[in-house]
């Protein structure tokens, strides 16, 4: 049986298993990456995701650790702030969502104790299917910080971005995928944007992806904007494929990525993780069969979720893991011919 011409995929996390909140320790994480890949494989999940659980905190269990997990371990880096410090950060624009900073650079940015091969080895060693390894990119790394030391935001997500591509270049996944969550509603940044993630890009020794959308906080979009302001950024890219939120997004900002460059496949968000109620196979197939028509044949690469299901309920993100297998399968035909 041929694999199908558009593959399925998940964003990245996954609602927190209750009871690794309730009892966290190793083997309860290896046990909740477990269950997060079944979840995925069983429902037919053709690249599938650890639900970035190895990001778990004991301090910030509801959480999916997107900026702490990453800067925090690193050199240069200090997590206990000043008043002023926390002051200064609330004046910044574009940090709205955050009350202050993940943390402070005092000095030159490295690695330091930051182990992402570790995690993706756990997860690798669990997936029986093709496993994508997620990390969050250096723009919006940078942008959460407090800078004492470079006094140039672009330089310091360089600098960010020379650390974790020395850690990607360790990755064994199949696919690698940076999310940069920030830079849609900042879209007069994308020179340094794509200059700092073409640095970790090009560190994957496999497939390299990014991931972009408006933000998810408590069901909500953060940031106002449209793709057409970033296809200069999306173009410049060192990268197989793009990740992008659409379910949510107005359907004729499907006519944007007509401009985006024919060998870099789209990844198309065709499940809206910001609403509760699960999409029928029908309505992504539907969702499915626009973009197509829109976009031409083979211009779909992959179909996914907007964005991570760790808003959600379990139940919720599990109902539209099979639906989102579902309808791709509707889409392509089989579906179809099974109803007619």
């Amino acid at each position: 049986m041929s694999a199908p011409k558009i593959l399925t995929t998940v964003v990245g996390s996954y609602p927190t298993p209750d009871w690794l909140i309730a009892a966290p320790s190793e083997q309860a994480l290896t046990d909740a990456t477990r269950v997060v890949l079944n979840t995925q494989e069983s429902a037919g999940v053709d690249l599938v995701c650890d639900g970035e659980l190895y990001r778990f905190d004991i301090n910030h269990p509801e959480t999916n650790g997107m900026i702490e997990y990453f800067v925090r371990p690193m050199g240069g880096v200090r997590a206990d702030l000043t008043f002023r410090e926390i002051q200064a950060f609330r004046s910044q624009e574009g940090m709205g969502f955050r009350t202050r900073p993940a943390a402070v650079v005092d000095g030159a940015v490295t690695g330091g104790a930051l182990d992402l091969p570790a995690a993706c080895a756990r997860a690798k060693g669990l997936a029986s299917r093709p496993l994508k390894f997620t990390l969050t990119g250096p723009h919006m790394l940078a942008k959460t910080l407090s800078d004492n030391h470079y006094g140039d935001r672009p330089k310091l997500a360089m600098a960010i971005a020379e650390a974790l591509a020395e850690q990607v270049a360790h990755l064994d996944a199949d696919v690698v995928q940076l999310d940069e969550a920030n830079l849609p509603g900042h879209p007069e940044e994308w020179e340094w944007a794509a200059e700092a993630a073409n640095i970790v890009l090009s560190a994957v020794k496999t497939t390299p992806a990014i991931h972009l959308c408006f933000g998810n906080y408590g069901g909500q979009s953060v940031q106002s904007g449209t793709w057409d302001r970033l296809m200069d950024f999306l173009n410049a890219l060192k990268v197989d494929h793009i990740v992008m939120e659409m379910a949510a997004r107005p359907a004729e900002e499907l006519v944007a990525f007509k401009a985006l460059r024919p060998e870099i496949g789209l990844g198309l968000g065709v499940v809206d993780v910001k609403r509760t109620m699960v999409e029928s196979a029908d309505e992504i197939a539907r969702s499915i069969d626009r973009a197509v028509s829109v976009l031409g044949e083979g211009r779909v690469r992959y179909v996914h979720p907007d964005c991570g299901f760790w808003m959600l309920k379990r139940s919720i993100a599990d109902a539209k893991i099979r639906a989102l297998v579902a309808g791709r399968d509707l889409h392509a035909g089989a579906g179809r011919l099974a109803a007619g």
